[in-house]
């Protein structure tokens, strides 16, 4: 058995990498935190002594402990994976579920990847069509039941480049497409799973329509799922024939986690 990381590192450096516009928005949260590290040869030292009731002098290497505190960190800063409350209040008619309510073993899955690459645009839709392709590619019948990981490409971007926030992205009917097959789990390695803000901001003022807002999100209002997003080293798995695991924090009444996700294919 292979085990692969499909998890980015949480990197609060990413902020100064951020665009400009965004770095001091409530939005940088959800690409990298603040942290506040203390070091056993420095802060450590004082919280240690705070701690324990001695002194620098009674350290028995002169050294205390490592700890961090994480400042400014959303449930959805890095790969993280989506509960029904994100979307809403309301899932298939009930409450929606939160992380913390998911039981670890809807969580474990088989696994398909669906590469998309070579049919999507940068800022465009993922379709139904694109989805059905990848799934003949990926010589898969039956979806149901499975994690379903769609390959965009986004991988070979990072969050110095524009292209990164310029990711196609799914909307309502590939979302229902998926789910109503029986897809449990949606997984991306774009930074969102609808097609970007600016893109979907602007369809709507251009129509006026309120349902093209955050729509794909939306979806799940109606069939549940759970949404992973910024996944990396989709490469490194098969098509098929692997089980994933999506391992959230498990943060009381939260609507997402930052997760570890793991492939874990056969040898």
């Amino acid at each position: 058995m292979k085990l692969v990381d499909l998890t980015g590192t949480i990197d609060p450096t990413d902020r100064d990498r951020l665009p400009e516009p965004m770095r001091g928005t409530p939005i940088a949260n959800v690409f990298a935190p603040r942290i506040e590290y203390h070091a056993p040869d420095a802060a450590g030292k004082d919280i240690f002594c705070a701690a324990l009731g001695c002194t620098h002098a009674d350290l028995p290497d002169g050294e205390g402990w490592g700890s961090e505190v994480l400042l400014e960190m959303s449930s959805h800063c890095g790969t993280h994976v989506d509960a029904p409350l994100h979307s809403g209040s309301l899932c298939e008619g009930r409450t929606s579920r939160t992380i913390d309510e998911i039981d670890l073993n809807e969580l474990f899955l088989p696994g398909i990847v669906f590469d998309v690459r070579e049919y999507v645009v940068p800022g465009q839709a993922i379709t139904s069509e694109m989805l059905d392709k990848a799934q003949r590619k990926a010589a898969v019948d039956d979806v149901h039941g499975h994690a379903v990981l769609i390959r965009t490409g986004q991988e070979r971007f990072n969050i110095s480049d524009p292209e990164y926030f310029n990711y196609p992205g799914m909307t309502w009917e590939s979302t229902l497409h998926l789910t109503e097959r029986g897809v449990r789990a949606l997984g991306t390695d774009a930074i969102g799973w609808d097609r970007p803000f600016p893109v979907m901001s602007a369809d709507f003022k251009r129509t006026g329509n309120k349902r093209l807002l955050w729509d794909a999100h939306k979806a799940i209002t109606v069939k549940e799922a759970f949404i992973i997003q910024k996944l990396v080293n989709l490469a490194s798995l098969p098509a098929s024939g692997f089980q994933v695991g999506l391992f959230p924090l498990k943060l009381a009444r939260c609507s997402a986690a930052p997760a570890r996700v793991i492939g874990f294919v056969p040898d």
